[in-house]
């Protein structure tokens, strides 16, 4: 079943719509305030210096703005950027290919970083502090190194797993920033920004309803948005209205909380375990879900506000867990706290 918030994966129609309700500029950014400020002073820097800027990672759970930002640097710097996702490249000769093809300040982005191998990693370690690749030709004793020197170019990377890049890549950043989730009201300010491009405008109280329940995630807002607006036009309205945005999204099945049938399964679980942790093999099994999407999908949000903590032991239900399932508190021991 999909997920209305599920923020992993997008269909070729969505990733379009998706990418042309992207900002542009910083002054259509909104959210990640402290980041736009570094990044705006780092930018300037490197523009009086005209040098290319020093290679950024983005990391953080997905759907918060890493790709979008990446795509804002390269407008500020006036470069051309070239996105790829570590998936892409296989083998250290697909890397070579796109450095070698890079022009002097030109932008490479690199989504998903963290998945590339330890063969391609190699190549990017001279690349990123050298601004150089070794090739090797032939094979046995006849085989011959070749250096290729390469543009001095801007390494924006993005990861949702940042404990997964190894030290010595990591360590090759210059810029380090961790997303941060987004506030009810920057997500408002977003839905609004986006209805207007989608050409159906919004009212305020109907846009942070929507960011109420999108979960902290622009990428999630703007599908409900899509979502309601189809509610909208079936009902022949010429704008997105907050009885209508409520009814829509109740429909959808997402609730105040934001929360789908995955996680109030996930919640109740948790609490059914009345207070003791729970591994996360158990968790993946008792949902039917493979173990990377209840650690990369479900829990990321509910992590962060509180729903779930993890221990030593494994998962454990929060106090805020019992509250939204009208459940009573208890202990490990089974007694009330």
């Amino acid at each position: 079943m999909e997920r209305l918030v599920e923020i992993e994966t997008f269909s070729a129609d969505e990733e379009s719509n998706e990418i042309t309700l992207r900002p542009d500029a910083w002054s259509e950014y909104i959210g990640q305030e402290q980041i736009k400020k570094n990044l705006g002073v780092f930018i300037e820097a490197s523009k009086k210096r005209d040098e290319a800027l020093d290679h950024v990672l983005f990391y953080g759970p997905p759907g918060l703005g890493k790709t979008t930002l990446a795509l804002i640097i390269a407008n500020e710097m006036n470069a051309n950027i070239k996105v790829t996702a570590a998936p892409m490249i296989e083998k250290s000769g697909d890397l070579a290919a796109i450095l070698t093809n890079l022009e002097e300040g030109d932008i490479l982005f690199i989504d998903e970083i963290h998945r590339l191998s330890p063969a391609v990693e190699e190549i990017l370690y001279s690349s990123m502090e050298d601004y150089r690749i070794d090739i090797i030709i032939g094979s046995g004793p006849a085989a011959q190194t070749v250096k290729i020197d390469l543009p001095r170019f801007t390494l924006i990377g993005a990861t949702t797993r940042a404990g997964m890049l190894s030290n010595p890549l990591r360590d090759r950043f210059g810029m380090s920033f961790r997303m941060q989730f987004y506030s009810s009201d920057e997500l408002a300010q977003i839905i609004a920004q986006a209805s207007i491009k989608l050409e159906k405008e919004i009212i305020h109280e109907a846009a942070l309803e929507i960011s109420k329940r999108s979960r902290g995630t622009p990428r999630i807002a703007l599908r409900l948005l899509r979502r309601v607006r189809d509610f909208a036009d079936v009902a022949d309205e010429n704008d997105i209205n907050h009885k209508r945005t409520q009814y829509a999204l109740d429909e959808l099945g997402i609730n105040s909380h934001g929360f789908d049938e995955m996680d109030i399964r996930l919640l109740k679980l948790l609490a059914s375990a009345k207070g003791r942790a729970m591994g996360l093999s158990t968790i993946a099994a008792a949902l039917s879900e493979d173990e990377g999407t209840v650690e990369d999908v479900l829990e990321p949000y509910l992590l962060a506000n509180g729903y779930l903590e993890r221990t030593s032991k494994g998962r454990k239900a929060t106090r805020m867990t019992y509250d939204v399932l009208n459940i009573t508190h208890v202990n490990e021991d089974g007694t009330l706290f």
